[in-house]
């Protein structure tokens, strides 16, 4: 086993490819070719000694020895990036936490957060970036993030089935709600019936994994009619008030909803919850990850409060 020779360019490639979750992701994020990506990875695998990737159908997956080498990987770019930033005159890492959240997180949870931080705690620096629940699982699984805000439906899972388990906090458990356009006939009620979903027709966000098909009511009893797809809440909000159907919403974003759209409890089926997790590595947090993490909290009892 012989790292001496590995460059920082394979690390960097190692970790995107841990976060990204596929080779060919990663590749693009890095404006790299596939098989640029695949030789950079079969350099530090030979220096390993071992192989450090499960290549799967869905993607790949870090193995024990892999997550050691990322581990370790991620302690060596983020010395690099600091040297980087002091020699720049940038503000030293030591205030900051890196966040991901989930595009619903963004309309209310996460401006109120960081503004409360600002006021209160003007030396923690926080950088953000959007995603969705199992990109971001990855992305703290690479070291990439601190912290993230991921989205749970029953039965309540794991975000993922890696080790050890990601330590996960509840900031809020609430009801999927429907979001109509106010000329709708379902707008005239104060709840809308489950059984008065067939036959219409859909906003969504684009499938891909664990998020098919998201804005779509869950458990239907036909295959819905999706009329447009946008991954933007906001983009599928006006598309509401503009008359072309129907999407779901938790009902957290009720106060951030734009004219023309009523937001509507659904009864007659199952109960759909959603829970909000605050997740990290597990282990002892930095102090500025504490910060935010309590901001996040208060945050969220505030828009409790809202509702």
């Amino acid at each position: 086993m012989d790292f001496t020779d590995v460059s920082l360019t394979a690390l960097r490639v190692f970790r995107a490819v841990a976060e990204q979750g596929t080779f060919t992701a990663a590749a693009a994020s890095l404006g790299y070719t596939q098989s640029a990506v695949s030789r950079q990875i079969a350099s530090i695998e030979r220096a390993a000694g071992a192989e450090l990737l499960v290549r799967r159908r869905d993607g790949v997956r870090l193995t024990p020895a892999g997550r050691i080498v990322m581990r370790r990987a991620t302690a060596v770019l983020d010395e690099i990036d600091r040297a980087a930033r002091e020699l720049s005159g940038l503000p030293g890492p030591g205030g900051t936490v890196r966040l991901g959240w989930l595009p619903s997180a963004g309309t209310t949870l996460v401006p109120r957060a960081l503004a409360a931080l600002r006021r209160g705690d003007p030396g923690v620096r926080v950088v953000s970036r959007e995603g969705t629940t199992p990109a971001l699982a990855r992305a703290l699984r690479a070291g990439s993030i601190d912290l993230a805000l991921l989205a749970s439906a029953p039965p309540f899972r794991a975000p993922d089935a890696e080790s050890p388990p990601l330590a996960l906090q509840t900031l809020t458990e609430r009801s999927l709600c429907l979001a109509v356009p106010e000329a709708h006939p379902l707008a005239r009620g104060e709840f809308a019936d489950v059984a008065d979903l067939t036959g219409q027709q859909w906003i969504a966000g684009p499938s891909s994994g664990a998020d098919v098909l998201l804005g779509v009511w869950p458990g239907l009893d036909e295959r819905p009619e999706i009329a447009h797809t946008a991954r933007d809440w906001l983009a599928k909000l006006h598309l509401v008030a503009a008359g072309c159907g129907l999407t779901t919403v938790p009902s957290a974003m009720a106060a951030a909803v734009p004219p023309g759209v009523r937001v509507l409890p659904v009864r007659g089926g199952p109960q759909e919850t959603r829970r909000l997790l605050l997740a990290r590595l597990p282990g002892p947090p930095a102090e500025p990850v504490v910060r935010l993490a309590a901001a996040l909290r208060a945050a969220a009892l505030e828009v409790d409060l809202d509702l």
